[in-house]
């Protein structure tokens, strides 16, 4: 397995570390993808927060299944929280902290 670690200019990230959090806070992603769009940096934790909330709303669709649909969407919610709180503190850290599992699909994200 590959190991690329994304390296983010020094400047971007001092500039755009709490931009960067709070693309992991649900809808709050848009901000730094729209208003952030010339740093990488914000793009990057932006992304993966917009894919973060993505797979909550579908977990959230699939809670009207009865049972089945509710334990996922518990456990699912629950590392999905885990997700957001460690994002957030790669983020404010200035680290390049790439979701498991879900981070490939952020990086496939245009913008």
């Amino acid at each position: 397995m590959e190991s690329s670690k994304t390296v983010f200019d020094q400047k971007d990230v001092e500039e755009n570390k709490t931009m960067a959090a709070v693309g992991y806070l649900g809808i709050l992603c848009l901000i730094p993808l729209f208003v952030r769009r010339s740093s990488p940096y914000a793009q990057f934790h932006g992304k993966q927060g917009l894919v973060i909330f993505g797979v909550w709303i579908i977990l959230w669709i699939g809670n009207i299944v009865p049972i089945i649909g509710q334990i996922a969407w518990v456990l699912g919610s629950l590392i999905l929280l885990a997700f957001v709180v460690m994002g957030i503190i790669h983020a404010l850290n200035g680290d390049a902290w790439e979701v498991p599992v879900l981070g490939k699909y952020a990086r496939n994200l245009k913008g």
